[in-house]
């Protein structure tokens, strides 16, 4: 068995569904000391289970190199999603068969963790400073993971050169795409208050869905941007509708939407929460906004340069850049120091019988050593 492999199965018989906390990191623990690390544990969050105040633990780990090295960080978060059922096998009992390694986090990334590892495993202590900054609270609300990982490093004046997230990015074969940038997120809920009354006498009631309807046709109608040469086209779309009348002869009081914006960087979260809110009093309504991120571009440079070469010399090509996709614990860490995502293959993230190419898992080892050294060393 490939120390990547044995690794990745350490981590993934943890269970970890998010917000998670305890026996993942203290495997993730045990890997690191070892290799010379100084290793913080804390836990933000003092909600109830199954709330966005739910307990989240994180990691910051550090082995320094000579005084006046650089800095360079692997991330990424050691919650996954919920299983689901279905599984071929155990969700959290990974299993290989075949070429293939199964098991939840397979690749969305606990895989991609274990190869970080593997990596600074050969990258020499006198090469420069190495840390990991890993949370436990990526696949839910994010409020307590990385942004609080962020706060501890500025406390302890612990600031990465460059970072490499090792999201799932890789599409159809491990390599063929890193991620520069992504786009921004703002979740905006709608709401249009009426007055209730009977069907018969609409005189006497004010229906407030013809309303959204009018709000909701104006907003589908604009055209955002026509996207940029790094981003697409700024999309918003209408995901939830709501009157909750369960009565065929009643006028409801009130009426609801939610829409989702992923938006380039020609705008920003607050602009298109301006731009929603100014509609939605139009039509006599209200806007609630949630912004999950703002986008981000590390452009093509230094950085991307490093993890093509070291890819090429792997895989025999170099990765496209893109900015496609959800978003990513990028979005905070790029206020910190340059970011790009690079990891494995993303077909089955977040899918029963989600698994990874065994043979990926020592490839990746190997490029991530070489992003490591390479970034040390310029």
């Amino acid at each position: 068995m490939s120390q990547a492999l044995n690794l990745a199965k350490r981590l993934m018989a943890a269970p970890s569904v998010t917000p998670a906390t305890g026996s993942v990191f203290d495997e993730m623990q045990a890997m690191l000391e070892p290799l010379g690390f100084a290793v913080h544990r804390f836990t933000r969050g003092q909600g109830a289970k199954g709330t966005p105040e739910a307990p989240v633990e994180n990691l910051f780990a550090i082995r320094r190199g000579p005084q006046g090295s650089k800095h360079f960080s692997f991330a990424g978060h050691l919650d996954v999603v919920p299983p689901g059922s279905g599984w071929a096998s155990e969700a959290f009992a990974p299993e290989v068969r075949g070429d293939l390694l199964y098991g939840r986090g397979a690749v969305d990334m606990k895989g991609s963790i274990a190869c970080m590892v593997d990596a600074v495993a050969h990258v020499p202590a006198e090469a420069g400073t190495i840390s990991f900054i890993i949370t436990g609270d990526e696949e839910g609300p994010a409020l307590h993971g990385t942004r609080a990982l962020i706060d501890y490093m500025r406390e302890v004046g612990e600031q990465p050169d460059l970072c490499l997230v090792g999201e799932p990015t890789s599409v159809n074969r491990l390599g063929d795409m890193m991620k520069i940038g992504r786009r921004g997120s703002v979740n905006i809920w709608l709401e249009v208050e009426g007055s209730q009354g009977h069907v018969a006498y609409p005189h006497l009631a004010d229906n407030p869905i013809p309303k959204l309807v009018a709000m909701l046709a104006e907003l589908d109608a604009l055209v955002l941007d026509e996207g940029t040469d790094w981003f697409q086209p700024s999309n918003l779309e209408i995901t939830d509708l709501e009157v909750g009348n369960m009565a065929h002869n009643v006028i409801p009081a009130k009426a609801e939407a939610r829409i989702s914006i992923r938006f380039n960087d020609q705008h920003s979260g607050a602009s298109l929460s301006e731009k929603v809110g100014a509609i939605a009093r139009k039509h006599g309504g209200v806007a609630k906004p949630i912004i999950s991120g703002e986008p981000f571009l590390t452009p093509p440079g230094e950085f991307s340069d490093i993890i093509a070469a070291a890819v090429e010399a792997e895989t025999g090509s170099a990765p496209e850049a893109s900015t496609t996709g959800g978003t990513s614990d990028a979005r905070f860490l790029r206020a910190v120091c340059p970011v790009i995502e690079f990891g494995l293959v993303n077909a089955t993230m977040h899918k029963t019988d989600e698994a990874v190419a065994v043979a990926d898992l020592d490839v990746l080892a190997r490029i991530y050593r070489r992003i490591a050294e390479a970034a040390l060393s310029n």
